[in-house]
């Protein structure tokens, strides 16, 4: 248990580092301005994003944490490595936008990771279902979130893309390798929880 209090430390404390470099590269004098309105809205869902990279890091953790397959403890490991690479670009996006993650992270963080851990005893075709909804959803988020940057915003673009490619990635390795569709009630709970994650997210 040592190696994840020190997974979430390093998450929660802002020191993890990417294993890739960021999408948007360097800051240049040639990158776009926003306005006011316009950097406190893209803070607002930078903020919003990275709160689910918190979640899906913890989350995967969780799970990989008591599954039974090693094939399936390393498909979730994976994805939780690509998962701070998020975490680290949104962070690294807000210290630009000169904002903060939200307060609550402790919260989800926790919350996310006995959620997964709960998951893992599910057997695996659930396990591995509760993925690929979890990145589904991840995905709309992400879609939304396209479509409502400023035409300026030349930085956050190109990491939300990028991200948007790897939940995907992460969607379809869960469903070649077994997932099953989740219970149309938990499916539901998990939008809900999203609902007012995102919705707190988004201003603290």
């Amino acid at each position: 248990m040592m190696g994840e209090l020190n997974a979430a430390l390093s998450v929660l404390s802002r020191s993890a580092q990417a294993s890739r470099p960021n999408p948007a590269g360097k800051k240049t004098d040639q990158d776009g301005s926003l306005d006011a309105q316009q950097t406190r809205h893209v803070a607002g869902l930078m903020r919003v994003n990275h709160v689910g990279e918190v979640c899906a890091q913890a989350l995967y953790r969780g799970q990989a944490l008591l599954s039974e397959q090693e094939s399936l403890r390393q498909l979730l490991r994976e994805a939780a490595v690509e998962e701070v690479d998020h975490l680290v670009w949104c962070d690294e996006r807000l210290k630009e936008l000169n904002s903060r993650p939200s307060i609550f992270n402790p919260f989800w963080y926790v919350a996310s990771f006995g959620l997964g851990v709960i998951a893992s005893k599910a057997g695996a075709p659930y396990n591995l279902g509760f993925m690929a909804e979890t990145e589904r959803q991840v995905e709309q988020h992400l879609d939304s979130h396209l479509q409502q940057l400023p035409a300026e915003d030349n930085r956050s673009r190109p990491i939300l893309e990028q991200m948007l490619k790897d939940e995907a990635g992460h969607r379809m390795s869960a469903e070649a390798n077994g997932a099953v569709a989740l219970p149309g009630p938990i499916r539901f709970a998990m939008r809900c929880m999203s609902k007012v994650m995102t919705g707190t997210a988004y201003y603290i």
